[in-house]
């Protein structure tokens, strides 16, 4: 099955189910979607209410590819036991932490929680629960703000980042190899 959203010029979105033509056109996008779930047969979740100012919501997640390292692993009892402030522990297959923690912006929330949870625990979060190929251009996220680098493009980067960490730590490479490929981009 498969459901297409389209947001038109005028403000407004149109959503279709492809599998029998049914199309509804509304000013709210959730209300879009919550009838085209209804069509489809699927149970619809309202989003959550937004975060306060200055707080962003994301997920951590753990993950080795070679190992079992599931929501029970004894390495996560002080996570589970005793987890970051504003985050609590999930099973998403394995190990995951959903979050609403402040920082300026996305990417601060994420590396200070990611730095939390290793100085604390042990634990390196190896990414942000993001499947499939990344669609990481600012500016085509309907949940991004104003300047692009907030909503699920900036949790796409975060994710990219922890994974490069991640398989660069396995394959030998060091803090000195990634800053050094960092500062060669220019990046500032």
């Amino acid at each position: 099955m498969s459901l297409q959203f389209l947001r038109n010029a005028d403000g407004t979105v149109t959503g279709r189910n492809e599998n029998n033509g049914f199309t509804v056109t509304h000013a709210d996008e959730e209300e879009v979607r919550r009838q085209l779930y209804e069509d489809a047969g699927w149970e619809y979740t309202p989003p959550p209410p937004p975060v306060p100012p200055g707080h962003h919501r994301f997920l951590l997640v753990h993950e080795e590819e070679d190992e079992d390292c599931g929501f029970g692993d004894e390495r996560y009892a002080g996570l589970r036991a005793g987890p970051p402030e504003g985050c609590v522990p999930v099973d998403r297959g394995c190990f995951a932490l959903e979050c609403q923690r402040p920082g300026r912006t996305l990417l601060d929330a994420v590396a200070g929680t990611v730095a939390e949870v290793r100085r604390e625990h042990g634990v390196v979060m190896s990414g942000v629960g993001v499947a499939g190929r990344p669609e990481e251009w600012p500016g085509t996220d309907v949940c991004a703000d104003e300047d692009g680098r907030e909503g699920d493009a900036a949790g796409r980067v975060a994710h990219l980042v922890l994974t490069a960490a991640h398989r660069s730590r396995r394959l030998g490479y060091g803090r000195r190899e990634l800053v050094r490929l960092l500062d060669a981009t220019g990046i500032e």
